[in-house]
């Protein structure tokens, strides 16, 4: 769990661990990677959709992605979330 609480409409989300081997068992370089764009909500700002809650597992656009001080957590706002897993 995260030690801070984003502001505003930011969802901060924990990336689920990336397969580094395809089904055929070939080990994938860094560059054959894609990235990653499943998480799990780890917390939320105060103006975040109510649908949106901590422990929901979602799907985010790559690219509007921030970083913060973990390499695995990373900050989105909450328009830029696609869907919640069920």
């Amino acid at each position: 769990m995260i030690n801070f609480k984003p502001v505003t409409d930011r969802v901060a989300i924990r990336l689920l661990p990336q397969e580094t081997v395809s089904n055929g068992g070939i080990i994938l370089s860094d560059d054959a990677l894609k990235p990653r764009n499943v998480g799990v909500v780890e917390a939320i700002g105060p103006l975040v959709r109510a649908d949106i809650k901590v422990g929901d597992t979602v799907l985010f656009h790559c690219f509007d992605d921030l970083p913060t001080y973990d390499p695995e957590v990373v900050m989105v706002r909450d328009n830029s979330l696609l869907g919640v897993f069920a």
